[in-house]
This record gives C-alpha cells, structure tokens and sequence, in this order.
C-alpha cells in the first residue's frame, strides 16, 4: 500500500509541532524518520495511525484521499502503529491480547484464533507461549505480540516508533529480519527513531525532521556527518570520557544480598571513589536494577554492608536506614521509566521546581520561585516554559527536568538507562551534567543496555549475568565483544 502525506500541520499551543510537512512512501520500502528529541516524528505518525488529528493537510492510502479519525479507523484501513510502550492488558493472557479488536466477535473461536497466531509466529520465528500473561513479557516479547496482532488485523502499513528502545541485541536482531520480511512481501514501513546505525542499516530512504519540519530526504550510500548536521542544523563533537577519579573512596559496598522472589543475589562487593564512574551491564533483570534501588533505599538488602565514608575518615553503614537517611546522605536516584517514577503528569515545571526545593516557609515565595523556574530551564536548555506540564515534553526534555530536579550537593548518582530514548544531542548533554557532578566529587554508577556507551564513560565495569556479579573491570582494558560474551554467559 502506498502512502502519501500532503502539507501536515499540527500545532500544540504555542508549539508548531508538525509544519507542512509532506512524504511518500511506496509499497515495499522502509521509510526511516530520522530526527532529535521533540523533531514532530511522532506526532506525524500518531495522526496517519488516528491518535490525534493534523489541523490541517491530506493523507492519501493507494491515491485516494481518507479521513483516520480514530485508531479503530487506522486499523480498518490497513495501517496500524507499534508505539514506544507496547499498548496491551498486561493482566491478560498473550492469546487474550491478540484478539482484541478483531472482528471475530464476542465470542471467537479460539482454536481458529490459535493456529492464525502460530502460524504468524512460525512465519517470522518468534517464540512468545500464547498462555503467558502479558506482565511476565519482556519489552521485545510484548512487541512482537502487538506486531503479529496488528498483521493478523490486516496491517499493510507498518508503524515502528523507537522500537528499539528497551531490548535486548539479539530482540533487535529479530525485529529488523522481520522488518525485512515484510518490506519483501510488500508492506510499507516507517521506521521512527533518533540513531543513525539503525536508520542506515535498516531503511531504503530517510527524511530527516528538525523543529517540526522535514528538512530532506536522503537515499544509501548514507553519509552520517550530513544526517546529523540535517538533524541539529550542525557538527557534534565526541564527548570524551567524563572525567578522572579522585583517590578517596565514596562508598563501599560489602558482601551486598538481597532476597529477591525471582532472582537473589548474593556477595557483591565493590567501592567508588569521588569522581568515578561505574556502569552496570547485563541483560534486562539480571539483577542491576536491584542493586541501583538497593544502594537509593528503595529496596533493603538481607545482609552485607553499604558504607559511606565522611572527609573526616569516619564512615556509618546505610544498611537498615529508612529511604530519607540515603537522600539526606546525598544519594539521589534517577530511574528509567520517567513518567511512572520520576515526574508527576499533570504537575508543571515550575511546580516541579517548587516541590523539589527545601521550603523555608509555610506559604510559597512566588517571586524566588519564579526566578528558580527560569534560572532552571535556562541552565538545562529544557525546551518548554514555566506552566508546561511534564508530560507535554519530549523524552529529552523530561530527562533534563529529572536532572534539574537533584540538590546539591551530591555524593551519590545512581542512573538508570539515563540516555535512554534520547537522541545523540541530549545525550552528550546528559553526559556533560555528569561531567560536572563528578568533578564536584559525587560519584555516579549507572546501568544502560548500550555497550559502546557503557564502554565510552564507566572507569569501571560490574557485569550481570543471572543474579551473579563480576568483579569490577577496568573499562579501558575491555571490549564491546568481550563485554557481550559476559553478558550472555561467557568466560565467568
């Protein structure tokens, strides 16, 4: 099925989300969409898909003009949209989920249901159990469900947004032969997203958007340099590793457990200096997750030691102590998921601000915390204003909100996945901040399923692999493939 998209305009309040924007794309090509943070890529894809409607514009399926004012109608007319977070019922069985919205009726006949989807699993070598329930699926699992439901509705236009976010290499490497596949039996793809090796492994053609508007398209042989000039209007630098460490010890973690339901662990033992910086690899739930919630208080070890050393040469254990004694201590935690835990929707900017500062009366200063709210956006480059709601800004922009949300000073950092999501310009921004905590002495450990980016910035390595914990290794003695051999359980 073609599509053509013809002077797409969208604006939300004061910003011009989508500006005249126009594209065409023919059966059997991957259409990649290339562009920062906040560039109006997703915004152009959740009208062609009828989540939201363009003010104004066409959108032409095979020539002929159509109106999708609703999801439902999307679906019907043969385009249907993988979004970012999976849009599922994770109390509900995989085989339960596939069938929503068919036109099987009430009541469908569940063995004909049954052998449509593994046959489609067959077809594209998934390996999802009908029977499992949703909320024990990993981010790729909960994917290809929604893939395979949307193909069994009919889908020929295929919408990928960031599909890449939040799985595993190899759940990667199943996606795009599928991706493949479909583009080979006809189906037209978008393919959304901010990193440039994906676009130009994977797309036949990419338009790449800035400020809400399509700047150009490019077809392979793929320049990198141009696209991220197009995408940021000019050359990035490479950010260097962030900074050396200092020789005092911070903390030091001693014989760490935790009980864990599904995965214990048992015996970590590191310590961080003032200054370093220490990533955490594995696949997802291998166990860092726990550790960077145990080391917040969030979660209690069952035994072992977290000692924070004072400038005095003193040192107290943190194990025990309630959630407030960790933050009072100067350990701060920014987790991955920004909306569920780390922002409040509906709440603005500067009520964010506000919430986050030590009041010094009973009533709210307006004045001063007017003046924080600009000093704030203005020091974080945050593209939204005083009375934006968190939720109204792009992936990038709530991460620096996050980051201009910690007190000084710091002696602890803990980050989850910190970059992820975000395009390469927030990221080296993310990581300069970093930069800038370390060389006031605060430590940082962070987990990310990146290991060129782990690689890049940890001092230190602790490698994950089902519950047990490696020594730490020096990053500049190791590799991206020895780091993945690790990771999948290799050579421990």
């Amino acid at each position: 099925m073609d599509v053509e998209l013809r002077n797409i305009h969208k604006t939300f309040g004061k910003v011009h989300a989508n500006c005249d924007i126009s594209l065409h794309v023919k059966s059997g090509e991957v259409q990649g969409i290339l562009g920062e943070n906040g560039a109006g890529k997703s915004t152009l894809m959740k009208i062609l898909s009828g989540f939201i409607q363009a003010d104004s514009g066409e959108i032409l399926l095979d020539g002929k003009q159509v109106k999708i004012s609703s999801p439902a109608d999307s679906v019907k007319l043969g385009v249907g949209m993988l979004h970012q977070d999976p849009l599922d019922f994770p109390p509900l069985k995989v085989i339960d989920n596939f069938v929503v919205g068919s036109r099987e009726g009430t009541f469908p006949n569940r063995k004909k249901v049954l052998k449509s989807f593994l046959d489609l699993q067959e077809q594209f070598d998934f390996h999802v159990s009908p029977e499992a329930y949703v909320e024990n699926l990993s981010v790729g699992e909960r994917q290809q469900l929604e893939i395979l439901r949307l193909l069994w509705l009919g889908a020929e236009v295929l919408i990928l947004d960031e599909p890449t976010t939040g799985i595993s290499a190899a759940q990667k490497q199943a996606l795009f032969k599928m991706v493949r596949k479909l583009a080979e039996q006809g189906k037209a793809i978008f393919f959304v997203s901010h990193k440039l090796e994906e676009v130009e492994d994977l797309c036949s053609q990419i338009a790449v958007f800035r400020q809400g508007c399509n700047v150009g398209e490019v077809k392979p042989p793929y320049d990198t340099d141009k696209l991220v000039e197009m995408m940021f209007g000019k050359t990035l630098a490479h950010n260097e590793k962030c900074c050396d460490s200092q020789n005092l010890v911070n903390f030091d973690v001693q014989d760490l457990q935790i009980d864990d339901i599904r995965l214990p662990i048992e015996d970590v033992n590191f310590n961080i200096k003032k200054g370093e910086i220490i990533g955490l690899a594995g696949m997802e739930g291998s166990g860092q997750g726990l550790i960077l919630r145990a080391l917040a208080g969030i979660i209690r070890p069952a035994g072992g030691h977290i000692w924070i050393h004072g400038d005095d040469g003193s040192k107290k254990d943190l194990v025990g102590k309630h959630y407030f004694d960790f933050k009072n201590s100067g350990i701060s935690f920014l987790p991955a998921d920004r909306m569920a835990e780390g922002l409040i929707a509906g709440l603005s900017l500067k009520e964010h601000f506000i919430l986050a500062e030590k009041q010094k009366g009973f009533f709210i200063d307006k004045q001063s915390s007017d003046t924080l709210t600009a000093e704030r956006i203005q020091d974080f480059n945050i593209k939204g204003f005083p009375e934006t709601t968190v939720e109204a800004l792009s992936g990038g922009n709530q991460q620096r909100a996050e980051l201009a949300l910690l007190r000084s000073p710091l002696r602890l950092l803990l980050l989850d996945h910190p970059t992820r999501g975000l395009d390469i310009e927030s990221s080296m921004y993310i990581w300069s901040k970093m930069k800038q905590r370390c060389v006031e002495g605060a430590s940082v450990i962070f987990i990310s399923s990146d290991l060129d980016e782990v690689v890049q910035y940890s001092d230190r390595i602790l490698v994950f692999f089902g519950g047990k914990v490696s020594k730490p290794f020096d990053a500049s003695t190791v590799t991206v493939d020895q780091l993945g051999q690790l990771i999948g359980g290799k050579g421990w």
